[in-house]
């Protein structure tokens, strides 16, 4: 596809309704980044979070989910605005934010397998995730999270010229998807990787199941809590996996009406980029009585520090 096709099928001539859509973007996500720094502000200054994996693990999620916010928000801008960028400068930009995408479901898969050993093997938790290894455990997750948008940056060298990188276009990350066999490739190891993910989540929330069935007491309420908190994992790995279903659909709809793409496109932007990140900080956030407490500690005291500001 060529630079007018591309200018053509991503174009909306309804400036209005271009303002409204980036309005409400702007309006979605910019919560959802303070929230994400405040807790991870609250992470960093709590020396108790900083010493449990789950925690260490959690604060991953915060930094990835807040960058890719803002690289997203940054990309809806400029295509809302009709703004064409150089290949060139689109194709690293593309690489480091696909890179934040791929980081969320990876931790969740660690934080279950860590909620998995806790409850299951409470005895070999301290050893299986220490400190040291629970470091290594998040330096592999980054590492092959840069891994896979890398390896299409190398293929897509394989089939472009030099010219190539300086055209104009708008930054999505189809641009490094040259050749439709590299786009094949890339949704077929896409969807491998989440049924991977889902084989490891549906084994811990089973593991766990059982133990909560033979528990009793505190054993017992413990198990449960981690039961729901798989559930909500499994929920949000489900809109991951619609996420990556979203650009066959989308290619489908495009054949048929550009209009109808483009707002399905922004819908399945929302429900299934931004709301299946949203969930963590819920999860982790407000239902974790440690993390909350302190949040809620720091809360009054930047609350108290502003009333004291605004009064003097």
């Amino acid at each position: 596809m060529n630079d007018s096709d591309d200018e053509t099928f991503l174009k909306s001539n309804d400036q209005q309704r271009l303002n409204i859509t980036t309005s409400l973007v702007q309006v979605l996500i910019w919560p959802f980044i303070t929230i994400n720094l405040f807790m991870y502000f609250v992470f960093c200054r709590k020396r108790t979070l900083r010493a449990e994996p789950r925690y260490l693990l959690f604060a991953q999620t915060l930094l990835a989910d807040s960058a890719l916010f803002v690289m997203t928000d940054f990309a809806v801008i400029t295509i809302n605005r009709h703004q064409l960028l150089p290949i060139g400068f689109c194709v690293p930009f593309l690489i480091v934010m696909y890179s934040f995408n791929q980081v969320s479901p990876t931790i969740i898969t660690a934080m279950c397998l860590e909620r998995y050993v806790a409850i299951c093997m409470p005895l070999r938790h301290v050893n299986i995730f220490s400190p040291t290894r629970t470091s290594i455990v998040i330096a592999s997750v980054w590492f092959l999270s840069f891994i896979k948008p890398f390896i299409d940056f190398l293929l897509m060298l394989s089939v472009v010229s030099q010219s190539y990188f300086h055209r104009l276009n708008f930054c999505y990350y189809e641009i490094m998807l040259v050749a439709k066999w590299h786009m094949m490739l890339r949704g077929n190891l896409n969807i491998m990787n989440y049924l991977a993910i889902l084989v490891v989540l549906l084994f811990c929330y089973g593991s766990i199941f059982r133990v909560a069935r033979r528990a009793s007491g505190k054993d017992k309420k413990a198990a449960a809590k981690g039961q729901r908190t798989l559930l909500l994992h499994l929920l949000q790995l489900f809109l991951c996996t619609l996420e990556i279903i979203c650009p066959y659909v989308e290619a489908r709809v495009m054949e048929v009406d550009v209009q109808v793409y483009l707002i399905l496109r922004y819908f399945n932007f929302l429900a299934f980029t931004i709301l299946s990140r949203a969930i963590i900080p819920l999860i982790y956030g407000f239902r974790d009585e440690k993390f909350y407490d302190a949040m809620r500690s720091y809360a009054k005291v930047f609350s108290a520090e502003f009333n004291q500001m605004f009064v003097s």
